[in-house]
């Protein structure tokens, strides 16, 4: 079967290996499987699986992930990081893919609004012109176009304790009778417009690997690299009120006010006025009087 999206000529130059699969069940445990496999030499730093059809699809907190056949990419990305880079550096990874995904989704909705000439209608006036729809990282790892959810980030580490697989599911051509939930969106629903999915692609890939580069470079210092300032820039959540429901079931509720340097959200709590530092949650913005 010929590969779509042109074969993704641009995405494959920017990775070691790139595979397609016509199908797959998770590419997060294909991927896997196959880096941590017999043949486990020849999926270098840097290799990535890609699918349109996902059939067993895996989200945070093990919630399932399905979408309808080529409305949707499925991609992971294998990281080797060099032994330069500290394992109390690896919550950064899914944060600076977060980083480097929201990149690569401004600029397809810019390209996508451009392509329409939205900015010399009536519907600038209504704020769609290129720019003007607000796409932000919502901590921890999901990307939001116009606060609707358009790609959603796992990472998992390997059995070598050093290898990481990084998976994003990006919503391509989901119409609203596809949408897996209310808060969820696509490039097409966000512009008007089916994406280049190549495009997009390549940008995530090329953004994630500079990312990642310069973190390696830095001995793990995203505070010191300026990769911290990087991520909060793109992240809506800081800087607003959140509600924050925790593995163990409670929930914290208050403003956060930044990222630590192991990348954990800091929230001040409205109920004691304390800064605590959370690694995991499923956070709900808030607005305040």
């Amino acid at each position: 079967m010929q590969e779509p999206y042109g074969g993704f000529e641009r995405s494959r130059r920017e990775a070691s290996r790139f595979e397609w699969r016509d199908e797959a069940t998770s590419t997060n445990t294909e991927l896997s499987a196959l880096a941590s496999g017999a043949d486990a030499g020849a999926w270098p730093d840097g290799a990535v699986l890609v699918t349109d059809r996902q059939t067993a699809g895996r989200g945070r907190l093990g919630r399932r992930w399905l979408a309808p056949t080529g409305k949707t990419l499925a991609i992971s990305v294998l990281l080797r990081p060099p032994a330069s880079l500290p394992l109390d550096a690896y919550g950064w990874l899914p944060l600076l893919a977060g980083a480097a995904m929201t990149d690569a989704v401004r600029g397809a909705v810019d390209a996508a609004l451009a392509r329409t000439g939205a900015a010399d209608d009536a519907d600038a006036a209504a704020g769609l012109a290129p720019g003007a729809v607000e796409t932000w990282l919502k901590w921890p790892n999901d990307v939001l176009v116009s606060g609707y959810k358009v790609c959603g980030i796992l990472s998992e580490l390997l059995p070598d304790a050093r290898s990481v697989v990084v998976g994003a599911g990006l919503n391509l051509t989901l119409d609203e009778h596809d949408l897996p939930t209310l808060t969820s969106t696509s490039l097409l629903l966000a512009t008007g417009v089916a994406p280049d999915a190549d495009a997009v692609l390549a940008d995530y890939l090329r953004g994630f690997r500079a990312l990642v580069a310069r973190l390696a470079e830095a001995g793990g210092d995203a505070i010191g690299s300026g990769l911290a300032a990087d991520v909060v820039e793109r992240c809506g959540t800081i800087g607003g009120g959140v509600r924050v429901e925790l593995p163990d079931g409670t929930t914290l509720e208050g403003m956060a006010e930044g990222l630590d340097e192991s990348g954990r959200i800091l929230v001040r709590t409205r109920e004691n006025d304390a800064l605590q530092a959370v690694a995991a949650g499923d956070v709900t913005h808030l607005r305040y009087e």
